[in-house]
C-alpha cells in the first residue's frame, strides 16, 4: 500500500528526544539540547509524520537577516530521516513548505549521508605520493550508492551544493576521519593503529600519565582547567578560542538531556594537566569534539593517552564509530593541515566523505542578498 503524504510540523523537545533515543546514530548537532547551545539562533524541533507516526525529526536553527524579519533555516548534519528513500521530495517538499511558513527565505542542510570512504592505508599511500594532491585523486575503498542517489535527487529538486575550499565548508566538515568500532575489541583497535601511535600510548603509560573522565556535575570543577589549556592551545596553533561560557552552556545543556551525552577527559603527569578533551556520544556514535594540550611535557604523550582513553570509553559504551571530526581533502606535502590528517590516519581508521551542505532558496532575491552578505564577510 502507498504511504500517506508526509507532513511536517513543530514537535516538542521531549518528543524529539524520544525519537532520537530510538536511533542508532544521530548527530549531536541535531539534538534539542544543541538549540540551547546555539543561543544566538532561534531554534525549533520539527517532525516528519507518516499519518500519526513520527518517521523523522530535525533541529532547525534560524539565523535572522540584519534589519529583516526573515531567516535562513539551518539543519546542521540533518535532518534525521530515511535518506535511502527513492523519493526524497516526499520528505523535503513538506519541510520546505513548513520552514517557509516560519519565515525562512532559504534552507541549508547537511544530510548525514556518506558518499565515499578511504581506509588508512590508502590515505597514507596518497600522502607519500607527490602526484596525489587531494583525497579525490585516490580510488575510494568504498562508494555509496545511496550517497550518489541523494546527490542526484537533491540536484533534481533544486538544491544547491555549497562550495568547499580546501575541504572545510563554511558550516560543518564534508570530510571527517573516524575509527569503526562495531564488533571490535580494544586489542583489535589498538592493533589497527600504526607503530607510532601504539608506541606513544605505551610511552604515556610508562611515564606515569594518568587519565580520568568526568560526566554531569563532576565536569564543572574541571572545566576551567580545560579552558585554560584550550586557550593556551589556541595561542600556539593560531585559532580563535571559544569563551568559557560557551563550554559551560554546552555541558549544562547536553548533560541535562542525557547524563552520558558529554564527558570531559583529562591526562595529567605528576599532577600537571598535559591534555584535555571533550567527548560527545549520541546512541552508538561517539565524537572527539574539542581538544587541548600543553606545549610543555609533550614528550610524555598526553594527547595519545587521552585519545586512547576516549576510544576505550566509546568501545565500553557499545559505540559503532569513534569520530575524530573534520579533516581537509588536501594531501599535498605543503598543506598546513597535513599534520592533522597524519595524526588521525595513525589511528588506523578511515577518511569519510559526506554529501556536504546544500541550500534551497525559498525567496531568490533575499537568498541572493544573503549570499552576497556572507561573501563580503568572508572577504
Amino acid at each position: 500500500m502507498p504511504r500517506s503524504p508526509l507532513s511536517v510540523r513543530t514537535i516538542s523537545a521531549s518528543d524529539h528526544l524520544d525519537f532520537i533515543r530510538g536511533r542508532r546514530s544521530v548527530s549531536f548537532l541535531q539534538t534539542p539540547a544543541w538549540g540551547r547551545v546555539k543561543s544566538e539562533w532561534r531554534h525549533e524541533s520539527i517532525g516528519f509524520f507518516d499519518g500519526d507516526r513520527l518517521a523523522g525529526a530535525g533541529l532547525v536553527l534560524y539565523r535572522q537577516l540584519p534589519r529583516l524579519k526573515r531567516s535562513l533555516a539551518y539543519l546542521p548534519e540533518g535532518p534525521d530521516l530515511d535518506w535511502a528513500d527513492e523519493d526524497l521530495g516526499a520528505w523535503l517538499s513538506p519541510m520546505a513548505a513548513h520552514l517557509k511558513g516560519q519565515g525562512a527565505f532559504g534552507i541549508r542542510m547537511g544530510p548525514p549521508v556518506v558518499t565515499r570512504r578511504w581506509d588508512a592505508a590508502t590515505v597514507k599511500a596518497g600522502i607519500a605520493d607527490d602526484g596525489v594532491r587531494r583525497l579525490g585523486d585516490l580510488p575510494p575503498t568504498e562508494r555509496s550508492h545511496t550517497g550518489a542517489r541523494v546527490v542526484s535527487q537533491l540536484t533534481e529538486l533544486g538544491w544547491r551544493p555549497q562550495a568547499v575550499e580546501g575541504g572545510f565548508a563554511a558550516g560543518q566538515p564534508q570530510h571527517v576521519f573516524w575509527i569503526p568500532l562495531a564488533g571490535r575489541t580494544e586489542d583489535e583497535v589498538l592493533a589497527g593503529m600504526n607503530q607510532l601511535w601504539r608506541r606513544n600510548i605505551k610511552k604515556a603509560l610508562k611515564e606515569g600519565v594518568e587519565t580520568a573522565a568526568y560526566a554531569g556535575a563532576a565536569i564543572d570543577p574541571e572545566l576551567k582547567s580545560f579552558h585554560d589549556l584550550y586557550v593556551h592551545t589556541a595561542e600556539r596553533d593560531h585559532f580563535t578560542p571559544r569563551p568559557l561560557s560557551y563550554f559551560t552552556t554546552m555541558v549544562e545543556a547536553l548533560s541535562a538531556e542525557d547524563p552520558d551525552r558529554i564527558r570531559l577527559h583529562t591526562a595529567r603527569h605528576e599532577g600537571t594537566l598535559v591534555a584535555a578533551t571533550i567527548a560527545i556520544r549520541v546512541g552508538a556514535h561517539a565524537w572527539y569534539s574539542y581538544g587541548a594540550s600543553s606545549t610543555e611535557k609533550r614528550e610524555v604523550r598526553g594527547s595519545n593517552a587521552v585519545q586512547w582513553a576516549m576510544i576505550r570509553d566509546a568501545i565500553a559504551a557499545g559505540a559503532d564509530v569513534y569520530d575524530l571530526r573534520g579533516i581537509t581533502d588536501t594531501l599535498a606535502s605543503d598543506d598546513p593541515h597535513l599534520g592533522l590528517i597524519q595524526f588521525k590516519v595513525g589511528t588506523g581508521g578511515e577518511a569519510v566523505e559526506y554529501v556536504g551542505e546544500w541550500d534551497l532558496p525559498l525567496s531568490r532575491p533575499l537568498y541572493k542578498a544573503f549570499d552576497l552578505y556572507m561573501k563580503r564577510r568572508a572577504g
